[in-house]
């Protein structure tokens, strides 16, 4: 028997999310109230100072759902620069705990997880356990996920034509909006402080809401203990 433990969600998730827009995140926590003049630029340098701000930053915290093929996907991940990320990810309900140190990420699903990816021998053997698994291969995608400048980098890379659209407040914060008007989707960036992406938002049947905040959190990642090597496996 060939365990088919997938992360085809994840990857669903980067794809779906690099097409929807610019990128998006959100920070709840402005260090400073002063204008930022990232209003005055141009759509593209907008998006390239909000790239920098993600790049400087040590931490944040993602959350959100998009659509993708018909199947809704939710995150709840706390990601730390240079380190990794933990969190909660889920797809059409089937739902899993992840966590990235490094080169090594560790998966906790729920019975119906491991039942529909690996079957009923996986399901037995995996269900209320971590299974620990390189980041590479079928599981690459969880490590770009979980580093907060891959994931920003993805994001930000693949957009249509841009323009600038209308100041505005979301999340209670001062933003001003940059559309993808070949693809659709609107990606929000602070206009006080460090000019962080707040959220990007994308209408449609494929459409969703990705936010990130908590940015430069103090944020505790560790490797669960007792996990299940993919290697000891009798099968994989």
């Amino acid at each position: 028997m060939r365990c088919r433990v997938s992360t085809w969600a994840v990857l669903v998730l980067v794809v779906a999310s690099a097409t929807s827009a610019c990128g998006g995140s959100s920070n709840h926590r402005v260090a400073s109230s002063s204008d930022n003049g990232i209003v005055s630029k141009s759509p593209e340098a907008i998006v390239t100072a909000a790239m920098g701000a993600i790049d400087r930053a040590t931490s944040v915290h993602v959350a959100g759902s998009i659509v993708s093929g018909g199947a809704p996907i939710t995150l709840d991940l706390d990601l730390v620069s240079g380190k990794g990320g933990r969190g909660a990810m889920s797809q059409n309900g089937l739902s899993f705990q992840v966590v990235v140190l490094g080169r090594v990420v560790y998966i906790n699903g729920s019975e119906a997880f491991w039942r529909h990816y690996g079957g009923v021998l996986a399901a037995l053997l995996l269900h209320g356990n971590w299974l620990k698994a390189p980041a590479s291969g079928r599981f690459a995608p969880l490590g770009v996920v979980s580093d907060p400048r891959k994931l920003f980098s993805t994001l930000l890379a693949n957009h249509g034509t841009l323009a600038k659209g209308a100041k505005t407040v979301v999340n209670g914060q001062t933003v001003v909006a940059v559309n993808d008007t070949t693809k659709g989707g609107t990606l929000y960036v602070a206009t006080m402080g460090t000019p962080y992406p707040v959220e990007v938002v994308k209408s449609g049947p494929q459409g969703g809401r990705i936010v990130f905040d908590r940015f430069n959190e103090s944020v505790s990642v560790n490797a669960p203990p007792n996990a299940i090597d993919i290697s000891q496996l009798p099968f994989k």
